[in-house]
């Protein structure tokens, strides 16, 4: 082997390989295996035997990781899975061309501006479903509840606006979106004629009725327990016999409360929706394909469970099983109450009929109960709601509180409260006092 010239020496770095390099020392190395990427714990309270409160991570449970839908979905249908983001662009930027330009389309909507918010709705949803991350929720389609959190951030945000507003503000602005809104509505009861004669029963049934229904059994795909759905049954309608002096509609016959909301509409929808999380829970998924699927039964079957949940699981409150159970179990039933109550406020302060579009809207709201983007945005929704309907009720609710109602809401309070502490505190206290001679006795 021939040395190499100065001059040749001259144009290499001081870490560069000569030809006196052994040959076997220039064998590369294999090359390490890349170590596996290291998922984020979450800590969650834990209450250890000594009483000490503590903080322990756990990412057993496989609803607390979100993982790219394309990696658990049937991605043999590539039109549902390709990215189309500037094809969806396209098209949006027509059909606002289309709507904005043609003389014949905005002559069709009088009003300018009412048009005007509808197209930026429409915008920001087709933002939302395109760009908007992907949640815990995969069927049908991600894409599908993103734009749920886009309408459900829109009504947030609309709510943070009227918040700065004054009620008769707000009114006005309701008839950008609804000519027909704006008018005083007539004060109604339900509780005019309340013989138990089946004809009366037959004239209250109406498409409430079915609305209580389909409300309790989405409800019952939320909670997934009985006594939850039964405690929040009975809760929501002691609450409407506390507001009837504030909300005439609240007033009902003692039958309509009780035997069509509770019994009948309420049961039948907890009822049907526990059987369906009973159905689901036990169900063997195995999810094929769509072109492994052989036949048209088969397919056709493939596309209706693209309907049907990815995977699901069961909830077991407990909620007396400790004292962080109980105040949970609480906070939880008070949040789905003020949520159900809300509506009814909003309507009558913004004078909405009940079965308006926005009002059905509201109350078919979609609930979660996993900690992520949709059940945060649910909080601050109810919240928000929450301020406007203190802020707007400022003289509007003139008829002071029964006296019956608020004893038996103290009542009510003083129970929540005793209860806990007869049954966490007082056990606690005795374990303390029994412990005690055993420290001093050391």
């Amino acid at each position: 082997m021939q040395p190499s010239s100065s001059e040749d020496d001259e144009h290499l770095s001081p870490t560069s390989q000569t030809d006196d390099t052994d040959p076997a020392a220039t064998t590369l190395a294999p090359e390490a295996p890349e170590p596996a990427p290291v998922v984020p714990t979450l800590p969650i309270p834990v209450i250890t035997h000594h009483g000490v409160f503590i903080l322990q991570a756990d990412r057993t449970e496989p609803y607390t990781r979100i993982e790219p839908f394309q990696e658990r979905q049937d991605t043999s249908v590539e039109f549902f899975y390709k990215p189309v983001t500037l094809t969806a662009l396209a098209a949006a930027l027509a059909a606002l061309g289309y709507v904005a330009m043609t003389q014949d389309v905005l002559e069709e909507g009088r009003d300018k501006r009412r048009m005007g918010v509808y197209a930026a709705i429409a915008g920001f949803l087709v933002f939302s479903m395109i760009q908007f991350r992907d949640g815990p929720f995969i069927r049908p389609h991600p894409a599908f509840w993103r734009v749920v959190l886009g309408v459900n951030l829109l009504y947030e945000l609309a709510l943070v606006f009227l918040l700065f507003q004054d009620l008769n503000s707000a009114r006005a602005m309701m008839t950008y979106l609804d000519p027909n809104l704006g008018r005083p509505l007539p004060e109604k009861s339900y509780a005019e004629n309340c013989a138990f004669t089946p004809r009366n029963i037959w004239n209250a049934i109406d498409i409430f009725c079915w609305a209580h229904m389909l409300g309790w059994f989405g409800k019952a795909l939320v909670l997934r327990d009985y006594w939850f759905c039964w405690i929040l049954s009975v809760a929501f309608e002691l609450a409407e016999y506390s507001l009837q002096h504030q909300l005439p509609n609240f007033a009902e016959c003692w039958w309509d409360h009780w035997l069509l909301d509770v019994l009948i509409c309420n049961w039948l929808g907890t009822y049907i929706g526990m059987k369906t999380c009973q159905y689901f829970e036990v169900k063997h998924y195995t999810w094929r394909g769509f072109r492994q699927s052989r036949g048209i039964g088969s397919k056709t079957k493939r596309v209706i469970t693209q309907f049907s949940p990815h995977d699901f699981t069961a909830f077991h409150w407990h909620g007396t099983a400790s004292l962080l159970h109980y105040v949970t179990v609480v906070m939880l039933l008070a949040v789905f109450l003020a949520g159900e109550l809300n509506p009814f406020y909003l309507k009558s302060l913004l004078w909405m009929e009940p079965e308006h579009r926005f009002v059905s809207a509201r109350l078919f709201g979609v609930k979660a109960v996993r900690m992520g983007q949709h059940v945060w945005l649910m909080l601050a929704t109810i919240g928000t709601e929450l301020l406007v309907i203190v802020k707007w009720s400022k003289g509007r609710f003139p008829t002071p509180l029964p006296t019956h109602v608020r004893v038996a809401w103290l009542a009510g309070a003083a129970l929540l409260i005793l209860y806990p502490v007869g049954q966490f505190g007082v056990p606690s206290a005795r374990r303390y006092l029994r412990r005690k001679p055993r420290i001093k006795g050391h």
